[in-house]
């Protein structure tokens, strides 16, 4: 930072956006600021009225607003507000998943006041042509929160998000069917997938379904209560998505679909990558019986994240590239 802000406290207005995913993510985001000795104040989108953030405004006076996808961005647009935003992407910025309102929204990113940071390296370089102050950021988490928990085992395998697609759907049945797994997804999600299946796959997502997680917390000790995690990506081209970082730094094995990115971002044991069916029930067989392999992979795991990607130090990178820019 420059010698004019660098020890200044700033003040950060953080938004929290509807999606639950958001929600996760903007929290460790949040947390990183604290961190680094910024005074937070947070508005719910999901939770409270426009009017307390309209109130909120009057009182206090912001340095920045702090959103997931385009939530800073629409409220500075639809409030006429003059303050600069921090805006973090894991979501394609010309997708519907970025937020209602996308496509009139995304003409503001090139605003010099406005700042984003894109999780995928590959989407970034395509919009760096376009958008004039966008960053390359992958995921990062509060450390603190997603750590290592003594806490007993409950599940060999888990997997959190939606089952959307046949693929994935059918994917997960088989692999529930196998294995004491765990799925943890919102309800319509798991009406959606009953829905979609026949009787007797009906009684396997009635039995490893486990409900729905909304906070940093519950996750955290979802992921601690699974000796395996699985991850599948619906967003981007080459990066991995947050549940990546939490498995990792929670240090339980991640068997994850593979990335471009790995090379770049992970030490070859770091994490463990399958193909296919086939090859995921082989690996999970492997780990779950394999102590030696399986405390290597997740002690490097936990190491990676805890140097690398943590919310204190990523934070504080975007902090020295936005203080930097004015």
């Amino acid at each position: 930072m420059n010698k004019n802000t660098q020890n200044k406290k700033l003040n950060i207005l953080v938004i929290l956006p509807h999606s639950i995913g958001g929600r996760l993510t903007t929290s460790s985001i949040s947390d990183g600021f604290v961190q680094n000795n910024c005074k937070v104040t947070k508005f719910d989108e999901l939770k409270q009225p426009l009017s307390e953030l309209k109130t909120l405004l009057k009182s206090s006076r912001f340095d920045y607003i702090v959103g997931y996808d385009f939530s800073a961005i629409k409220i500075k647009t639809e409030l006429n507000l003059q303050i600069k935003t921090i805006n973090y992407f894991s979501d394609e910025i010309d997708k519907p998943t970025a937020g209602v309102g996308f496509k009139e929204l995304r003409k503001y990113l090139n605003d010099e006041s406005n700042f984003t940071f894109y999780w995928d390296k590959e989407l970034f370089l395509e919009e760096k042509k376009n958008v004039k102050n966008i960053f390359y950021q992958p995921h990062f988490v509060n450390t603190d929160i997603y750590k290592p928990i003594p806490t007993k085992i409950k599940y060999d395998v888990m997997f959190a998000g939606r089952l959307d697609t046949d693929y994935r759907l059918n994917f997960i049945v088989e692999l529930a069917k196998e294995y004491n797994f765990a799925w943890f997804a919102i309800e319509k999600h798991y009406i959606d997938a009953l829905n979609r299946v026949n009787e007797e796959d009906k009684k396997v997502i009635q039995n490893c379904y486990k409900g729905f997680i909304d906070n940093e917390s519950d996750m955290a000790q979802a992921i601690n209560s699974s000796k395996i995690v699985i991850n599948m990506h619906s967003q981007g081209k080459s990066s991995f998505n947050y549940r990546t970082f939490q498995t990792m730094a929670c240090a339980k094995l991640l068997l994850s679909e593979y990335r471009s990115e790995a090379a770049e971002l992970f030490g070859e044991k770091d994490l463990v990558f399958y193909k296919d069916l086939t090859d995921i029930k082989e690996k999970i067989l492997h780990y779950l019986y394999n102590e030696v392999d399986y405390n290597e992979v997740i002690k490097n795991a936990r190491a990676r994240i805890e140097s690398d990607f943590n919310s204190q130090k990523c934070v504080n990178n975007m902090l020295q590239i936005v203080q930097n820019k004015i």
